[in-house]
């Protein structure tokens, strides 16, 4: 078992909870959690069983109704807003499903943003954009706006502006979900290289068998709750339960 000093991230009954009418909906339901530095993790389970809500737990976009997050050691919910923006804006890298990217700026520029918005010198900003670029296989492609690349060339833009800040972890939401098979295999490829080559971290969000069952660490959850490997169905969280699985 990992030192504590080796996990990116820990959760300790970390709990989300929604009002519903009259009711509570417990999105995320005290889930105990660690991820070493440099895995790659897979999540996977069924709509609203939680998946998007612990990945904007985690990254800070979203605050828990109770429990705890550490990243690096550092327990996030007891710091000041300020400090946990400084993190999400330098440590913390986002890929949406949607790619997000700016349809007014060049694809140069999208890639940019996150370092204009960190006040990044311009010369050292230029610099880590050419990089990027050819990182990512389109060095001819900055001066692009997003409506003129392909899903799978807007999709490693996206990847790239993650990259941007150089962060320690990457979270990704549906990453492939408007890719076909051929594009999603070309884009898993890439997050499996920059994972293996400069240590990034990677949680990925998805739907895809064949994205869950590459990744190192792939998890499920379900009704809220977190599970070791890829399971099928509620038969497998009672056979975890009773030690048959």
């Amino acid at each position: 078992m990992a030192e504590k000093n080796d996990f990116i991230i820990q959760t300790k009954g970390l709990t989300k909870e929604y009002p519903f009418g009259e009711a509570t909906i417990k999105a995320i339901n005290g889930i105990d959690f660690a991820l070493e530095r440099g895995e790659y993790a897979t999540i996977v389970g069924p709509s609203g069983s939680g998946k998007t809500t612990f990945l904007n737990l985690i990254g800070t976009i979203d605050n828990p109704t109770a429990g705890e997050i550490f990243f690096n050691g550092v327990n996030l919910t007891q710091m000041p807003n300020k400090d946990i923006r400084d993190i999400r804006r330098n440590k913390i890298g986002f890929v949406f499903q949607a790619f997000n990217l700016l349809e007014i700026l060049t694809t140069a520029e999208n890639i940019a943003l996150p370092m204009i918005i960190n006040g990044t010198p311009t010369s050292e900003r230029e610099e880590r954009v050419y990089e990027l670029l050819e990182v990512i296989g389109l060095p001819d492609r900055g001066d692009h706006f997003p409506m003129e690349l392909s899903g799978g060339q807007r999709q490693r833009v996206a990847i790239a502006r993650a990259l941007a800040n150089k962060p320690e972890l990457i979270l990704l939401d549906e990453p492939t979900g408007q890719l076909d098979s051929n594009t999603s295999r070309e884009i898993i490829d890439y997050l499996m290289k920059i994972n293996e080559e400069e240590g990034v971290t990677l949680v990925v969000v998805t739907h895809e068998d064949m994205i869950a069952k590459e990744a190192k660490r792939p998890l499920t959850i379900l009704d809220g709750k977190i599970y070791e490997g890829i399971l099928e169905s509620f038969l497998d969280i009672k056979a975890i339960e009773e030690g048959t699985l």
